[in-house]
């Protein structure tokens, strides 16, 4: 049986607004309340954790698309590596995450999906919560490959996504593919006829190929302006349909790298809190400095806050969940309630977890990041269990 705690501070609530000194009271691994009034006399058994006035009391944050942290990768296939980066993610506020796989070895991707979805059985609650797996990749353009090893490249094709799914335990939730590539509208149709997001991702498919594509059940776009066909003034692209098309929620990485500042903003007006989602797309490098490390068995040399393979390109990021929400307050002026709704609920409404997760809400899950107001992490709870606390913070 886990303490009564109680969290006082400025909160954002499930309306989306801000409020001052507001009170959360975790129970178990459950919210019990969120008000304006202390539900607790002051001789009641609880812990009570008054947050600084330059801090903000969000739902904990979900990692829709992460490849690895702390030196472990979820393409190592190993129970180890996930508990590895499941155990990092709170650090910078996330409590769920998809584990993210890429193009290599059907029996690699088939390892690496079984393993996951054993680890998804197991019952922990002192780490961030595995929401299920993205699939990213084989099914993608070599036009627009990226860091994503070409020779393993596969077309679209509905028979071995299921055997894929079937290593999977059914865990996949999103895949990221190239619509326009033989194959790629069927394969499209049945994984939303299966309610697996279907995305848009490596692609080099024209405006209307993204419509096509719309119309057989895309409705999500991988890291924007990465891996994609980008926008010209005859054909807008994928990156001109992100940015046009209502249906579509878009995945960003702000880290100043993948996109300027100035982009992230110019995409921003289009897109708005309603369809963006912060993601990290980290690798293995992340928390461990700069060096030489791997990805999908290529070399990747980190320098300063940038990930590369040998001939320059982009592999990943080592971006944190908590400087990409510093950025886009930075880049945007976007309010604390924007972050919310980027960060937590709208992920949480497209993977169907929005009764147990995305909001400060009375029967969620206990999923709770403290932020400052600079960002910093001062405390993670993962189903009410105080998983992190800053340094020389009081707890």
């Amino acid at each position: 049986m886990k303490p009564n705690i109680l969290l006082i501070g400025n909160l954002i609530n499930e309306e989306g607004q801000l409020v001052n000194n507001g009170y959360v009271w975790m129970k178990n691994d459950k919210i019990h309340y969120v008000g304006t009034t202390n539900p607790f006399s002051t001789d009641e058994d609880v812990i009570r954790f008054n947050m600084p006035q330059d801090s903000v009391i969000i739902p904990g944050m979900i990692d829709i698309h992460i490849h690895g942290a702390a030196g472990a990768d979820c393409m190592d296939g190993t129970q180890e590596a996930l508990e590895i980066i499941s155990k990092h993610l709170p650090s910078e506020g996330t409590t769920s995450f998809l584990a993210t796989t890429m193009t290599e070895e059907t029996s690699v991707i088939h390892n690496a999906l079984n393993t996951a979805a054993n680890f998804m059985k197991q019952s922990r609650s002192s780490a961030a919560e595995m929401l299920g797996i993205h699939l990213e990749g084989p099914f993608i353009s070599p036009k627009r490959a990226g860091a994503q090893p070409t020779p393993f490249i596969q077309r679209p094709d509905a028979h071995l996504f299921k055997e894929l799914q079937k290593s999977a335990d059914d865990q996949i939730k999103l895949v990221t593919l190239a619509p326009e590539m033989d194959g790629g509208l069927e394969l499209t149709k049945y994984l939303s006829s299966q309610n697996v997001i279907a995305s848009i991702g490596h692609s080099d498919s024209s405006f209307l190929e993204v419509k096509n594509g719309i119309e057989a059940g895309i409705s999500h776009v991988t890291h924007l302006f990465n891996g994609m066909r980008g926008m010209h003034h005859r054909d807008p692209g994928v990156a001109g349909a992100a940015l046009l098309q209502q249906e579509l929620k878009v995945e960003m990485i702000v880290d100043g790298v993948h996109a300027s500042p100035e982009m992230i903003r110019l995409a921003y007006h289009s897109t708005g809190p309603e369809r963006t989602i912060l993601i990290t797309d980290s690798m293995r490098a992340k928390g461990l400095g700069e060096g030489t490390y791997t990805l999908g068995g290529q070399k990747v040399t980190v320098t300063g806050n940038e990930a590369r393979l040998i001939d320059g390109t982009l592999a990943g990021s080592i971006l944190p969940m908590n400087m990409a929400v510093k950025n886009m307050l930075d880049y945007t002026h976007c309010s604390w309630s924007d972050i919310v709704r980027m960060t937590s609920e709208n992920a949480a409404k497209e993977l169907r977890v929005f009764d147990r997760k995305g909001s400060l809400s009375v029967g969620k899950d206990a999923d709770i990041t403290v932020l400052t107001t600079e960002c910093d992490v001062l405390m993670t709870f993962c189903r009410g269990e105080l998983v992190y606390h800053r340094k020389g913070e009081r707890v």
